[in-house]
Parts: structure tokens; C-alpha cells; sequence
């Protein structure tokens, strides 16, 4: 296995870890808030 290989599966580890400890917070929640509230503003609901 090359460096670049072993570098580029740490960093798709690290990214996988990252997105898991953000659902597990509830962060998911307030990015699909921001984007239903923007998303009416932008077509004149809300």
C-alpha cells in the first residue's frame, strides 16, 4: 500500500467519523431547518 493510499483512507475514516458524531448530535436537524426556512423565503411562503 502506498503513503498516498493510506493517506487517502485515513482521511475518508476521519470523514465517515465526523459525519457520524454529527447525526448522532442532531446536527442534521438544524441544516434541513435552514434549507426548508430559505428554500419558502425564496419561492414567497414564509
Amino acid at each position: 500500500m502506498t503513503k498516498i493510499k493510506a493517506v487517502r483512507i485515513a482521511l475518508a475514516g476521519a470523514g465517515l467519523f465526523a459525519l457520524t458524531a454529527g447525526i448522532l448530535q442532531g446536527g442534521y436537524q438544524d441544516t434541513l431547518m435552514k434549507a426548508v426556512r430559505i428554500c419558502m423565503e425564496c419561492i414567497g411562503i414564509g
